[in-house]
């Protein structure tokens, strides 16, 4: 395992876990755009948790790489239906927002 994945997997897993952090504590930046885009208010604690989930499995992947890769794969498919969710709602300039954390999750695959 190179320093370049390990530190990689680290700012994913910090990234995530603030956007985790964001959505659980309700975040005016973040519930805002979620209520916009039509993301029913009951799904907000199960999306932080998800992506806390997800971050916690980054993380944990230094050590246990499978767990790093199935973390990262579950990852990229919650963002990529962010994105969706962003497209559907015709908010064309936020969807740099999600791809703004998957990049990083994306690299830490790759670096695996």
């Amino acid at each position: 395992m190179s320093t370049a994945h390990v530190v990689v997997s680290l700012v994913a897993a910090a990234m995530v876990g603030f956007s985790a952090g964001s959505v659980l504590l309700h975040a005016k930046w973040v519930v805002g755009p979620l209520a916009d885009y039509g993301v029913p208010r009951s799904w907000w604690p199960w999306l932080g948790a998800a992506k806390a989930a997800g971050a916690a499995g980054l993380a944990a992947g230094v050590f246990v790489p499978v767990l790093g890769v199935v973390a990262g794969i579950c990852l990229v498919l919650y963002f990529a239906c962010a994105m969706i969710t962003v497209l559907r709602a015709r908010f064309w300039a936020h969807v740099s927002a999600p791809v703004l954390y998957v990049a990083p999750v994306v690299a830490s695959l790759v670096l695996t």
